[in-house]
């Protein structure tokens, strides 16, 4: 009965809120509370049928006690901090953020911890308590660079007429670029090379994918242009 009952309630959270970004992360908190509340009335349940006064024996311990005794303060902690997170939207599911120096995407905002999952797969588990700051790189569009570097021999003002008659198409085969891409001028001399700066306005999720088909593109364009890229 009670996993029915706890089947059904999720059904009818996930049909109501998960809509949304933040009714997703509602779902999964509550969730999480269900889990627990749910397995606190099946074993209530259990030991009812088994001829257990549970009425005496929870007068007889006192929710306070069995909460005390339980160690339950850090719990209790991670619960009210979670109940703030949900509410006041600091960051949902779905959401890029770094968490002592974690960045990965939040996959799950529970009653007692949070579940942030990297570009590996790896699983960070923190209690919801111990989130004292935390990097939401989600709620605006983030900037990506690209810096390409030319040999010291090369014109720059040759390379840079060529990348301004490019940057259009370089746009146009990079379909997650949301502005740009933009060429920055001379980041650096270095001890080799020119090095050269691009910029790209991007959601975050495609930082690291708009970055890599910024190289790609650029040394493409290099190559047909006879730039050289030095060793």
């Amino acid at each position: 009965i009670s996993w029915l009952l706890s089947l059904l309630i999720r059904f009818i959270l996930k049909r109501l809120l998960a809509r949304t970004t933040r009714g997703t992360t509602v779902v999964k908190l509550l969730n999480s509370f269900i889990k627990y509340l749910i397995a606190i009335i099946a074993i209530l349940m259990i030991l009812g049928a088994w001829g257990v006064n549970t009425q005496t024996l929870l007068a007889s311990a006192g929710i306070l006690s069995l909460v005390i005794g339980l160690g339950a303060q850090s719990l209790i902690a991670d619960i009210i901090a979670g109940m703030f997170i949900v509410f006041e939207g600091e960051f949902e599911v779905g959401d890029i953020v770094i968490i002592d120096g974690w960045r990965g995407t939040v996959d799950e905002i529970g009653i007692r911890t949070t579940k942030v999952i990297d570009w590996q797969g790896n699983i960070k588990i923190v209690n919801n308590s111990q989130i004292s700051s935390i990097i939401n790189q989600s709620k605006e569009l983030s900037v990506t660079t690209c810096v390409i570097s030319i040999d010291y021999r090369e014109s720059i003002p040759h390379v840079e007429l060529v990348i301004k008659e490019n940057l259009e198409k370089i746009k146009n085969h990079i379909p997650e670029i949301v502005d740009g891409p933009y060429y920055k001028g001379v980041d650096s001399l270095g001890d080799s090379s020119v090095n050269l700066l691009f910029i790209a306005t991007v959601k975050e999720a495609d930082y690291y994918v708009v970055q890599r088909a910024l190289n790609r593109e650029i040394k493409i364009i290099f190559d047909e242009n006879n730039i050289s890229i030095p060793f």
